[in-house]
Protein backbone atom coordinates (compact mmCIF):
# COMPACT_ATOMS: atom_id res chain seq x y z
CA UNK A 1 0.00 0.00 0.00
CA UNK A 2 1.18 3.53 -0.74
CA UNK A 3 -0.12 6.56 1.18
CA UNK A 4 0.68 10.25 0.99
CA UNK A 5 2.90 11.15 3.95
CA UNK A 6 3.31 14.89 3.48
CA UNK A 7 3.16 17.85 1.20
CA UNK A 8 5.65 20.70 1.35
CA UNK A 9 4.31 24.21 0.80
CA UNK A 10 6.26 27.43 0.42
CA UNK A 11 4.41 30.20 2.28
CA UNK A 12 5.01 33.80 3.30
CA UNK A 13 4.00 33.66 6.98
CA UNK A 14 3.96 30.44 8.99
CA UNK A 15 1.91 31.79 11.92
CA UNK A 16 -0.83 33.13 9.64
CA UNK A 17 -0.79 29.84 7.73
CA UNK A 18 -1.09 27.82 10.94
CA UNK A 19 -4.26 29.72 11.92
CA UNK A 20 -6.04 28.22 8.92
CA UNK A 21 -4.70 24.69 9.22
CA UNK A 22 -5.07 24.49 13.02
CA UNK A 23 -8.76 25.39 12.62
CA UNK A 24 -9.18 22.74 9.93
CA UNK A 25 -7.20 20.06 11.80
CA UNK A 26 -7.61 20.59 15.57
CA UNK A 27 -6.09 17.16 16.30
CA UNK A 28 -2.83 18.04 14.46
CA UNK A 29 0.09 19.83 16.07
CA UNK A 30 3.48 21.26 15.17
CA UNK A 31 5.66 18.14 15.10
CA UNK A 32 8.91 20.03 14.72
CA UNK A 33 10.55 22.93 13.03
CA UNK A 34 13.70 24.90 12.63
CA UNK A 35 15.74 27.26 10.54
CA UNK A 36 17.87 26.66 7.52
CA UNK A 37 18.81 27.87 4.09
CA UNK A 38 17.36 26.87 0.76
CA UNK A 39 19.66 27.69 -2.13
CA UNK A 40 21.27 30.46 -0.11
CA UNK A 41 18.09 32.04 1.25
CA UNK A 42 17.29 31.74 4.98
CA UNK A 43 13.96 30.22 5.92
CA UNK A 44 12.01 28.88 8.85
CA UNK A 45 10.10 25.65 8.56
CA UNK A 46 7.56 23.60 10.55
CA UNK A 47 5.99 20.19 10.13
CA UNK A 48 2.31 20.36 11.09
CA UNK A 49 0.39 17.09 11.38
CA UNK A 50 -0.11 13.92 13.36
CA UNK A 51 2.11 10.87 13.81
CA UNK A 52 1.52 9.69 10.23
CA UNK A 53 0.85 12.66 7.93
CA UNK A 54 1.86 16.30 7.89
CA UNK A 55 2.18 19.47 5.89
CA UNK A 56 5.59 21.14 5.78
CA UNK A 57 5.51 24.95 5.71
CA UNK A 58 8.56 26.96 4.66
CA UNK A 59 8.41 30.75 5.01
CA UNK A 60 10.76 31.82 2.22
CA UNK A 61 7.99 32.48 -0.32
CA UNK A 62 7.99 35.60 -2.46
CA UNK A 63 5.40 36.84 -4.93
CA UNK A 64 1.88 35.61 -5.52
CA UNK A 65 0.59 32.08 -5.94
CA UNK A 66 -0.65 31.07 -9.40
CA UNK A 67 -3.93 32.50 -10.67
CA UNK A 68 -6.44 29.78 -9.79
CA UNK A 69 -8.76 30.93 -12.58
CA UNK A 70 -5.95 30.74 -15.14
CA UNK A 71 -4.18 27.95 -16.93
CA UNK A 72 -0.64 28.24 -15.60
CA UNK A 73 1.19 25.07 -14.73
CA UNK A 74 1.20 24.46 -10.99
CA UNK A 75 -0.87 23.14 -8.14
CA UNK A 76 -4.61 23.49 -8.76
CA UNK A 77 -5.75 22.25 -5.33
CA UNK A 78 -5.42 19.41 -2.86
CA UNK A 79 -8.19 17.75 -0.87
CA UNK A 80 -8.85 16.20 2.51
CA UNK A 81 -11.69 13.87 3.52
CA UNK A 82 -13.59 14.71 6.70
CA UNK A 83 -16.43 12.94 8.49
CA UNK A 84 -17.85 16.30 9.69
CA UNK A 85 -17.86 18.91 6.94
CA UNK A 86 -20.31 21.13 8.81
CA UNK A 87 -18.04 21.15 11.87
CA UNK A 88 -15.02 21.94 9.69
CA UNK A 89 -16.85 24.90 8.12
CA UNK A 90 -17.86 26.16 11.58
CA UNK A 91 -14.30 25.91 12.96
CA UNK A 92 -12.86 27.72 9.97
CA UNK A 93 -15.55 30.43 10.23
CA UNK A 94 -14.68 30.98 13.90
CA UNK A 95 -11.06 31.46 12.82
CA UNK A 96 -12.15 34.05 10.23
CA UNK A 97 -12.12 31.94 7.04
CA UNK A 98 -15.05 31.61 4.66
CA UNK A 99 -15.88 29.05 2.00
CA UNK A 100 -14.59 30.23 -1.38
CA UNK A 101 -16.92 28.01 -3.42
CA UNK A 102 -19.25 25.06 -3.05
CA UNK A 103 -18.58 21.78 -4.77
CA UNK A 104 -20.93 20.24 -7.32
CA UNK A 105 -24.20 18.81 -6.00
CA UNK A 106 -23.75 15.05 -5.62
CA UNK A 107 -25.98 12.59 -3.74
CA UNK A 108 -23.14 10.75 -1.97
CA UNK A 109 -20.76 13.58 -1.10
CA UNK A 110 -20.54 17.24 -0.17
CA UNK A 111 -17.47 19.35 -0.71
CA UNK A 112 -16.28 22.92 -0.31
CA UNK A 113 -13.21 24.85 -1.34
CA UNK A 114 -11.18 27.38 0.65
CA UNK A 115 -8.28 29.61 -0.28
CA UNK A 116 -5.65 29.46 2.45
CA UNK A 117 -3.63 32.56 3.48
CA UNK A 118 -1.05 31.84 0.77
CA UNK A 119 -3.44 31.42 -2.14
CA UNK A 120 -3.55 27.61 -2.15
CA UNK A 121 -6.96 26.12 -2.88
CA UNK A 122 -7.94 23.41 -0.38
CA UNK A 123 -10.92 21.10 -0.86
CA UNK A 124 -12.70 19.39 2.01
CA UNK A 125 -15.06 16.54 1.17
CA UNK A 126 -17.46 14.41 3.19
CA UNK A 127 -18.68 11.12 1.72
CA UNK A 128 -22.05 9.59 2.58
CA UNK A 129 -21.32 6.13 1.22
CA UNK A 130 -18.54 3.59 1.51
CA UNK A 131 -19.38 2.11 -1.88
CA UNK A 132 -16.79 3.17 -4.49
CA UNK A 133 -19.38 3.33 -7.29
CA UNK A 134 -21.35 5.88 -5.28
CA UNK A 135 -18.43 7.83 -3.82
CA UNK A 136 -16.72 8.13 -7.21
CA UNK A 137 -19.76 8.90 -9.36
CA UNK A 138 -18.94 11.36 -12.17
CA UNK A 139 -22.37 11.93 -13.67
Amino acid sequence: MITLEHINLVVTDIEKTLLFYQAAFPHWHVRGGGEGKWYGKPRNWVHFGDDYQYIAFNDDGVGENRDLTGHQVGLAHFAFVTNDLKGMIERLALAGFTVDKQGAAEPFRDNVYYIDPNGYEIEFVQYYSDLPDQRNSYE
